[in-house]
């Protein structure tokens, strides 16, 4: 008998113009689905965050493609702190509010090996 290599394949989209909050609501919802399953929900999730995760998403499917990989399932699905912008708006009697643009990175990791769920 002889053993099958695992393959893995991964993408990291940096610098995505969305908090980690947000797009961690979105990825905790398709974390546990197959890729392709999970492309199908995004193009139909009504959230900002959506669009940047299913371009990654695509991303890494192509990745596996251009391995020969032909069924994959999720590894890791991480949406990690990326840096923070600080800007400052006018407020009242000439101070200033100071507030953070977040940024987030989306680490995707693909294995051709069957997960047992």
């Amino acid at each position: 008998m002889t053993k099958k290599e695992i393959m893995e394949v991964q993408t990291i989209q940096r610098y995505i113009h969305t908090s980690p909050r947000k797009l961690r609501l979105v990825a905790d919802m398709v974390r546990t689905m197959e890729p392709e399953k999970a492309i199908e929900t995004l193009k139909f999730t009504n959230k900002y965050a959506a669009k940047p995760l299913l371009d990654a998403i695509v991303s890494v499917l192509a990745n596996a493609k251009q391995k020969g990989m032909e069924k994959v399932n999720f590894v890791s699905l991480e949406i990690n702190e990326g840096p923070k912008m600080r800007r400052f708006r006018a407020g009242a009697r000439g101070r200033v509010k100071p507030f953070k643009r977040r940024m987030s990175h989306i680490k995707i990791v693909l294995t051709d090996e069957k997960g047992e769920k």
